[in-house]
């Protein structure tokens, strides 16, 4: 199957630092890369990747003050779907603004809904329920009205991540945007009341907040404050720290950090929202709580916390390997759905004309691939080759076309085309006949074992 995986394009995918949604891109697209499927990434052209990378924007918009978000946004989905029948799947990450594009193209859109922003975008995921295929990353995300074909939590790369059974420097950590969402303001809180160092990292996403709730304690109190880090740093600060705090103030679609966190060992205090009880098991890899004094209780209870436990669990449920097998899955589940008959596994094709003695088609070749040894005993056919280079088999010849050439494949010829190149050939097939249906095609050798 051949996918196409369009990322936001606010940050990098991966990420170098922040960018949750383009780092569950990255480890998807890799692990599906990794297990042979054929994936198209759209993302800016500084990504990283071993499938195909197609790009319009140099870099994220949050990193170049130059791009105007809105503008290359609307450049990179077109540049997506202006190639949909090159396809068999469409994967959108990049929220609710994609979902307009399909009803437009025949390719399947399924949609991984990374939370809602607000309410006020519901109406357009409302619109397509039942048009698009929709994938939740937690059952408390779950908009009531909307079908899913599945939940899929997002797994990580546990080789990024070193367990630690016993730290050495027992500080809590805070882990993620400097915002009132992630409370930021009630983990200082919770810090000083337990007497405990904390270490706070992550982006400033509120600057009034961050002066008004963080800068005042910084240093004096104990508080110290590092900046967005990378993963080396990330995974330094997860395995050292006695634990994190999570006290939430929205109801958190699907918490990162917190499983990050398991698979170094460290349990996880969180305020008990959204997909918390998802990720956390209480008492076993952490506890959650309701109000800061649950959470201060819930400090001096770590040592009855068993991090190999936390590890454990993680490896059991939220491996990058177990989320690549779910999407196979769900993609194999909506080739089954939406099977079309011009589907074919070398490619695709379209019919632009029908009449009862001729039929003129625009046919596409995947990269590798070629159709099947054949012939034909009431058609001749005229190829013209529109883009990349066809190599022809005609009865004993092997004949190369590049775009711009033709060739006759006379009636009853042994015949067979296909794509050596990297990238998709396209070429308009004419047949003239009196009988066009599928049985006049009499294979000889075909490499899916139609023959």
């Amino acid at each position: 199957m051949h996918i196409a995986m369009l990322s936001p394009i606010a940050w990098r995918t991966p990420p170098r630092h922040y960018g949750p949604w383009e780092s569950v891109v990255s480890l998807l697209t890799e692990g599906l890369v990794a297990r042979g499927v054929d994936i198209t990434l759209f993302a800016t052209k500084d990504s990283i990747t071993k499938g195909r990378l197609q790009a319009v924007c140099k870099k994220g918009y949050e990193e170049d003050v130059h791009a105007e978000p809105k503008v290359v946004e609307c450049l990179h989905i077109s540049e997506l779907f202006d190639r949909a029948g090159d396809f068999d799947i469409i994967h959108n990450h990049f929220d609710f603004l994609p979902l307009t594009y399909s009803g437009l193209v025949k390719t399947p859109v399924v949609t991984t809904i990374h939370g809602f922003s607000s309410p006020r975008i519901l109406p357009v995921y409302e619109k397509y329920n039942g048009k698009v295929f929709y994938v939740a990353i937690s059952e408390a995300d779950k908009a009531a009205g909307l079908d899913y074909i599945r939940t899929i939590h997002h797994g990580i790369d546990l080789n990024e991540f070193t367990f630690n059974p016993e730290p050495q420097d027992d500080y809590l950590l805070f882990f993620g945007r400097i915002h009132s969402d992630k409370g930021a303001k009630e983990a200082i809180e919770i810090a000083r009341r337990s007497k405990k160092r904390l270490i706070m990292a992550g982006i400033i996403q509120d600057e009034v907040y961050y002066k008004r709730e963080v800068e005042p304690h910084l240093n004096g109190d104990g508080i110290t404050y590092v900046g967005s880090v990378g993963p080396a740093k990330r995974d330094t600060l997860l395995r050292g720290a006695g634990a994190l705090l999570h006290p939430i103030n929205f109801n958190e679609p699907f918490g990162l950090s917190v499983t990050e966190a398991m698979a170094c060992g460290t349990p996880v205090i969180a305020f008990n929202r959204g997909s918390m009880p998802e990720l956390i098991r209480d008492g076993v890899n952490g506890y959650l709580v309701s109000t800061v004094e649950e959470a201060v209780h819930a400090v001096g209870r770590l040592g009855d916390i068993n991090r190999a436990n936390c590890r454990k669990f993680i490896e059991e449920n939220f491996s990058v390997e177990r989320m690549v097998t779910d999407y196979i899955k769900v993609y194999e589940e909506i080739i089954e759905k939406t099977k079309r008959e011009e589907r074919r596994p070398w490619g695709y094709y379209e019919v632009f004309i029908d009449d009862p003695d001729h039929k003129i088609k625009r046919i596409i070749v995947y990269p590798g691939k070629r159709l099947s040894l054949q012939r034909h005993r009431r058609r001749s056919e005229h190829w013209h080759v529109i883009y990349g280079e066809a190599v022809v088999t005609l009865d004993d010849r092997e004949i190369i076309l590049q775009a711009g050439d033709s060739i006759d494949i006379p009636q009853g010829a042994v015949h067979r085309m296909a794509n050596r190149g990297k990238e998709n050939m396209a070429l308009v097939e004419v047949q003239r006949g009196d009988y066009f249906g599928e049985d006049d095609i009499e294979r000889l050798e075909d490499d899916f074992g139609r023959n």
